[in-house]
């Protein structure tokens, strides 16, 4: 039985953006090849998407295939969060974007294609994740994606995207960025930008904030910082490790500015290293569900810049992900 007659039985929507770097499904994508119970489509606009998504629920479909990157991912969970707001459908990635971090950390091949996504979805394979849910104070608007970051990780993502049109992807951009932006922090002199950071506010929710060097529950600081990284992902892009041993939860770095010892500092917070005085050097590793952030300047969601302001930031519901 071939894997498109095998997931007849299970009612699915696809989503599919022809935009993503090497889109390899957006032939089949938006020819819908089971009538009545796969339904595909390459939404345009934010609007038609949560157009889509809400027909996909009215249809009750029980798999929301994302052909896509990272970006694609993020827009298609936060539409989503406001159409399922009980149980969501299992969720299968056909990874094709410029970065795919949610796909390389659930362990799906860039050589994974749709028949290959629904064979798995047909043979009960997941693993869950939960995103992190960003929500503006002021205006209830929230946001789902895998990565956050602010302060200098806004101006390595830019450079990422420099390296995306020179032909450099994936972790290989990433890593290219980080370099360079460390670069710059070491040799742009003591009145950079880079090494000013950006004023943040940040307080850490939950009585049991945990982490190698917690500050303690609830705990409030406000003062420059040099760099800010969340994530819900356990395996990050070309091996680093930000937050230290992989682990699940919402796991955070924050960087104080100025930072110091930076060139003592990066090979070890790179590979995860535990190291006591990374702490007392202004390197601090915290765990937390959720934590409030103000921050004036924009910050970074799964490759996407925002405006800053005052924001929750927190883990969000559990979703389910087909995987190989």
């Amino acid at each position: 039985m071939s894997p498109r007659d095998a997931a007849a039985k299970i009612r699915t929507g696809i989503i599919c953006n022809p935009k993503s770097h090497r889109n390899r499904s957006s032939v089949e994508a938006t020819k819908p090849f089971l009538s009545g119970t796969v339904v595909a489509v390459t939404p345009r606009t934010q609007a038609e998407l949560a157009e889509v998504l809400t027909d996909f629920a009215r249809h009750g479909i029980e798999l929301l295939v994302i052909d896509g990157g990272d970006g694609t991912i993020r827009d298609v969970m936060t539409a989503a969060a406001r159409v399922w707001t009980g149980a969501a459908p299992r969720v299968a990635i056909v990874p094709s974007g410029k970065t795919n971090a949610l796909a390389l950390d659930l362990g799906i091949p860039d050589t994974w294609t749709l028949d290959q996504a629904l064979t798995a979805a047909r043979d009960g394979n997941v693993k869950t994740r939960s995103p992190i849910e960003i929500v503006r104070k002021d205006t209830g608007l929230r946001l789902h994606g895998f990565l956050f970051g602010a302060g200098a990780f806004v101006q390595a993502t830019a450079l990422a995207q420099r390296t995306h049109r020179a032909g450099a992807f994936n972790g290989v951009a990433v890593g290219l960025a980080l370099c360079w932006a460390i670069l710059q922090t070491l040799f742009g002199g003591a009145n950079s930008a880079w090494r000013a950071g950006n004023r943040m506010r940040i307080r850490f929710q939950g009585g049991d904030v945990t982490g190698p060097h917690a500050p303690g529950a609830n705990a409030d600081t406000d003062r420059a910082r040099y760099i800010m990284l969340a994530s819900t992902l356990k395996r990050m892009p070309v091996g680093i490790r930000p937050f230290g041993v992989p682990r699940g939860g919402m796991k955070t770095l924050v960087v104080d500015a100025p930072p110091r010892w930076l060139a003592a500092a990066t090979p070890l917070i790179v590979a995860g290293s535990p190291a006591a005085w990374l702490d007392r050097a202004g390197y601090h590793r915290i765990d937390a569900p959720s934590l409030e952030l103000s921050i004036e300047s924009g910050f970074i969601l799964d490759g996407e810049i925002y405006p800053g302001g005052d924001l929750i930031v927190r883990e969000g519901k559990p979703l389910r992900f087909v995987v190989p």
